[in-house]
């Protein structure tokens, strides 16, 4: 295992759509190490791919002690709606205000290629949508509720 560089803002890597995953192989496995071991390094709660310069739909989170591994993650319900503020690992010391869904339901795939569907409620489905966004090229601060603080801060998203 090994830590990897983090993306910062302003790297036009973060705003590239990733490509899925097909091959579950050694190489998948050793991303999702690094990518464990980074996150815990910068005490993060969660990584995408795209953060440590690999586009593809790999996210791992832990949220209350579970860790979880997902590989082309999609979101296929949501429900309800909860503001709480955010942070970033690609994002540095900003936090704002995002709205995401209370609820969610996923399908993805573990490590090894197996499929499987998880619910997550209030911080499980708000890291994960999260994540998810990364995969995409959004960062929370697009979608933040104080954007407009962290533009006056930075001069641009």
């Amino acid at each position: 295992m090994a830590i990897r560089n983090v993306l910062k803002v302003g790297d036009s890597s973060l705003r590239k759509k990733s490509k899925p995953v097909k091959e579950f192989d050694e190489s998948l496995w050793e991303l999702l190490d690094d990518m464990k071991q980074t996150m815990y390094e910068n005490n993060g709660m969660g990584l995408a791919a795209p953060q440590v310069g690999v586009l593809r739909r790999a996210v791992v989170v832990e949220v209350n002690n579970a860790f979880l591994e997902l590989i082309n993650p999609e979101i296929i319900s949501k429900k309800g709606e909860d503001i709480e503020e955010e942070g970033c690992l690609s994002v540095g010391n900003f936090r704002g205000r995002v709205k995401r869904p209370y609820e969610i339901t996923i399908k993805a795939f573990d490590r090894y290629g197996y499929p499987f569907t998880l619910k997550g409620e209030k911080w499980l489905a708000r890291c994960i949508c999260h994540e998810v966004d990364h995969l995409d090229g959004v960062l929370f601060i697009d979608k933040s509720l104080d954007k407009d603080l962290y533009i006056k801060k930075n001069g641009q998203l």
